[in-house]
Parts: C-alpha cells; sequence; structure tokens
C-alpha cells in the first residue's frame, strides 16, 4: 500500500468511495492540473505542493457531492489506415467544418447527415480518405481519429464542430429492428451487421442525423486526443459528461457497479474533461479508454451500471 493510501487518512465522506484508498491519486491530479487554469476551483496550486500526496490535496480542497445513478460507456480514439486523397481504396472522406455555421448550431442546425451525403455538401472540405463508412461514421462518433497514411505519418484529428442535428443511434436502431439483440449491441456487432449487409449500409448511417466534423491537431504521438475542455485526455482518468449538470473540469469519482465493463471501474478518480453528443442528462457518464486496437476493444462492449460522485470544492479551499 503506498504512503498516501493509508486507511486512518480517509478524510469524512471519502470512506464511502469503494476503493478510494487504493486508487492513484497522482495519475488523477495530473488530469486535473491540466486542466486548472480553466477549472476555477480555489486552492489548485497546491497540487504542486511537494509537501502535501496528491490524495491529501484532494481530500483537502474538495468534498464529495451526493452520488449520481448512471449508465458509462466508453470509447477511445481509433487508429485507421487512410490516405490524403481519395483512389481505388480510400473513398469515404473525413471533413472540415464547412464555413456559415451557426454559432450555436443545435439552435441553427445545418443540413442533416442524409441531406449532406446526398447532396456532396461537403465537396472540398476533406481532410483525409478511409477505405471503410462505418469506420468514418464511428470515428465521428469517437470524436477523435489517428490516420496512419500511406506514406507512414500519422496524422491526428479532433473534434471540429458538428451539425447541429440530435444524435440518433445505430446500435438502438438495429435492436428496433430485430437485426440485434439489445443485449449483444456492441460496435463489433454494429462492424458484423454492415460487413453482412453492406447494401443497408448508407441506410442505416442516414438514421442518424448528427455528423461530426474535424481539424486537424498537431500532438505528440504519445499525448491522448484533445477534449473539449481544451487539454489531452488521459486514458481511464478523463470522462465525457454533459456539462449543463457537471461543469468541465470537475473531479468525479466513478464506480461501476453491473453490466459490460463494469470490472474496468472499480473506483477510480476522473475529471470531467469531455463531452459527447450522446451524452446527454447528469445520468450519462462516457470514459476514455486510450488509442488504437486495445482501448476499442474495452470500450466497445462497455455498458455498466453505476455511480457518479462528484467531488465539490471546499468553501474558501480548505476545509
Amino acid at each position: 500500500m503506498r504512503p498516501d493510501a493509508a486507511p486512518d487518512l480517509v478524510a469524512p465522506g471519502f470512506a464511502a468511495l469503494r476503493g478510494w484508498a487504493d486508487d492513484d491519486h497522482a495519475a488523477a491530479a495530473a488530469a486535473l492540473a491540466s486542466a486548472a487554469p480553466d477549472a476555477g476551483w480555489p486552492g489548485l496550486a497546491d497540487l504542486n505542493d511537494a509537501g502535501e500526496s496528491p490524495r491529501t490535496v484532494f481530500e483537502t480542497l474538495f468534498c464529495p457531492g451526493a452520488p449520481i445513478s448512471a449508465l458509462l460507456t466508453g470509447y477511445y480514439e481509433p487508429e485507421l489506415a487512410g490516405a490524403r486523397r481519395p483512389d481505388a481504396r480510400f473513398r469515404h472522406a473525413l471533413y472540415r467544418a464547412p464555413g456559415g455555421l451557426a454559432p450555436d448550431p443545435d439552435a441553427h442546425p445545418w443540413h442533416t447527415r442524409a441531406a449532406i451525403e446526398a447532396g456532396n455538401l461537403l465537396a472540398g472540405h476533406e481532410i483525409a480518405w478511409l477505405d471503410n463508412p462505418v469506420e468514418a461514421f464511428l470515428a465521428q462518433v469517437q470524436g477523435s481519429v489517428r490516420v496512419r497514411l500511406t506514406d507512414g505519418t500519422l496524422l491526428r484529428l479532433g473534434h471540429g464542430g458538428r451539425n447541429g442535428h440530435p444524435y440518433r443511434s445505430i446500435g438502438k436502431e438495429l435492436v428496433r429492428r430485430g437485426a440485434i439483440a439489445a443485449e449483444a449491441v456492441s460496435a463489433g456487432a454494429i462492424r458484423d451487421w454492415c460487413a453482412a449487409n453492406p447494401a443497408e449500409v448508407p441506410a442505416l448511417l442516414a438514421h442518424n442525423p448528427s455528423f461530426c466534423f474535424f481539424r486537424i491537431l498537431d500532438l505528440a504521438p504519445d499525448s491522448g486526443p484533445v477534449g473539449s475542455a481544451g487539454v489531452s485526455l488521459t486514458a481511464w482518468r478523463s470522462l465525457a459528461v454533459d456539462p449543463g449538470h457537471l461543469p468541465l473540469g470537475t473531479p468525479v469519482w466513478v464506480e461501476g457497479t453491473t453490466g459490460p465493463g463494469a470490472e474496468h471501474l472499480c473506483g477510480r478518480l476522473m475529471i470531467a474533461q469531455d463531452t459527447g453528443s450522446a451524452i446527454r442528462g447528469p445520468a450519462r457518464a462516457d470514459v476514455f479508454c486510450g488509442s488504437g486496437d486495445a482501448a476499442a476493444r474495452v470500450a466497445g462492449p462497455m455498458r455498466a451500471t453505476g455511480r457518479l460522485t462528484p467531488l465539490w470544492p471546499r468553501a474558501g479551499g480548505r476545509s
């Protein structure tokens, strides 16, 4: 057990957080410090005080709020083969945002996915080309992507805006059709269905009117993608939330209880650093699981029930 994990040091309220004493508070502190300038929490300079352990800093500056029962899903940064220009293999584009989008696309939506595809409305806005329309769609759902170009270079793309239409799950649509059992829905199951039914893929993707754009990011290969809070995400420490209910920068204790992926969430301190078109309301959160295929295998099936416990700053920054 680490020195900062002694049971007799658990502050009142933190004892109720299952696994709190055994978590890696330093990893959570590093994620929080990256967002600290915008978080507005008092006393965050103490995170750099070598005389206090990260766990002690959290217990001193914050106190647990009321836990919220929530659905916990996972997301990741895919790495896909692609090209700068289309050819016989790479025919499905990822796009930058067009001009003329409303500042508030939710209030003034642009064209739907179906209209964009049917009218080729984003011609000239291509950033990269992929070899699979389903992977291009899922990259939009994830919000970021690594594209390994044909010359071996790595192109990092992050969220660059959206058309403002509500997100509709194609997984739920396949369940409604009876094509996939509700308990079997995952990105892998969707891929398998699409591979077996290629002629039906365009109509299925058009079921989701939401469309996301990308922007090129200048990031080191070993850094995470940039989230909505403007900082690089950290695997298993960054959380996507609805900022209308949970402010970005908030530390959140995440516990999975039952369902696929709950075994990966046996008590972790995460930081609200991202948003997602499917993450709406206080009872939803998306856990960033990392980059590449290994992260995809964990994130895809994750659909756990659990609890979110926000940590709120103590008055004056100290108890």
